[in-house]
Order: structure tokens, then C-alpha cells, then sequence
């Protein structure tokens, strides 16, 4: 039920986006309020010409990764597979990119625009092993609805 409360949210949300940024925020802003294993929610997008993310709107702590190299971390290499990464136990992954101490969890889904991956969500938890088959499938239609912004 949950899930599709926060869909038909995001829904209302993008259709009456003026503002691009301030919409990806409350997006993130939602997600994390409204889902207790999400920590951390945020977007990179491919930085212009560039082989690499850039940080765009998120909530929760502070980070210091602005920008990810393609193929760094998580983000990184979904930037490079354009395929959904789900990390049960970031401790268990040797390319992860540390970005809070408590962060035990990780999910990325990318987003497309005309075919073309232009960013991503990224979702850190600090639980372990949170993310289900659900949370993948829910992140996807973020994404899609995201990408008709873009």
C-alpha cells in the first residue's frame, strides 16, 4: 500500500513540476521520510561531456562525493552497466565508495532518457540487506517518471 501512496505522490509531484530541482529534492525528501531503511536519497547525473556524476538533489547527511568517476563505486559502475545495483552489504563490495560510517546498504537505479543513461538514484540504508525485488521495481517507476522532467 505504501508504494503505491508514494507513486501516486511522486506522480502528482512530477506533473506539476515547475521547478526541476526543487521537485528531484522533495522527491528525495519523501522517499526518505516516508520509507525507514532509506538514509540517504539522492540524484547524480552524467556531468555534461564528462565521464562522470555529478551530485544532484538529495536528503539526509552531508556528502563529500560530489563527483564519481564512471566505474567508482557503485554509482559509478552503474553509470558504465546501465543496469540496477543492489548491495546487501556494502562491507562485502571492494569498489564502494564510503560515504557515511553507518551506511551498511546500497541501492542504484539508473535513469533514461531516450534510451540513454543520464543519471540515477541512490539510496543508502544503514541496515543491512533492506532492499527487496519491491524496492527495485518501485525505484524504476521513480525513475521514469523522473526522466520525463529531464
Amino acid at each position: 500500500m505504501l508504494y503505491n501512496q508514494l507513486k501516486t505522490k511522486i506522480s502528482s509531484l512530477v506533473n506539476q513540476s515547475i521547478n526541476t530541482e526543487k521537485t528531484l529534492f522533495k522527491i528525495c525528501e519523501i522517499l526518505r521520510s516516508k520509507i525507514s531503511y532509506y538514509d540517504w536519497v539522492g540524484f547524480y547525473f552524467k556531468n555534461g561531456s564528462k565521464q562522470e556524476l555529478k551530485l544532484g538533489p538529495y536528503a539526509g547527511l552531508d556528502t563529500e562525493h560530489k563527483i564519481i568517476p564512471f566505474g567508482k563505486g557503485i554509482c559509478g559502475q552503474v553509470a558504465l552497466t546501465n543496469k540496477n545495483f543492489v548491495v546487501p552489504d556494502v562491507k562485502k563490495q571492494n569498489n564502494y565508495i564510503a560515504c557515511n560510517i553507518n551506511v551498511k546498504s546500497e541501492i542504484v537505479v539508473p535513469i533514461f532518457v531516450d534510451g540513454k543513461n543520464i543519471g540515477q538514484i541512490d539510496i543508502d540504508s544503514n541496515i543491512l540487506n533492506p532492499f527487496s525485488k519491491r524496492d527495485e521495481e518501485f525505484l524504476e517507476y521513480v525513475c521514469a517518471k523522473v526522466a520525463t522532467l529531464l
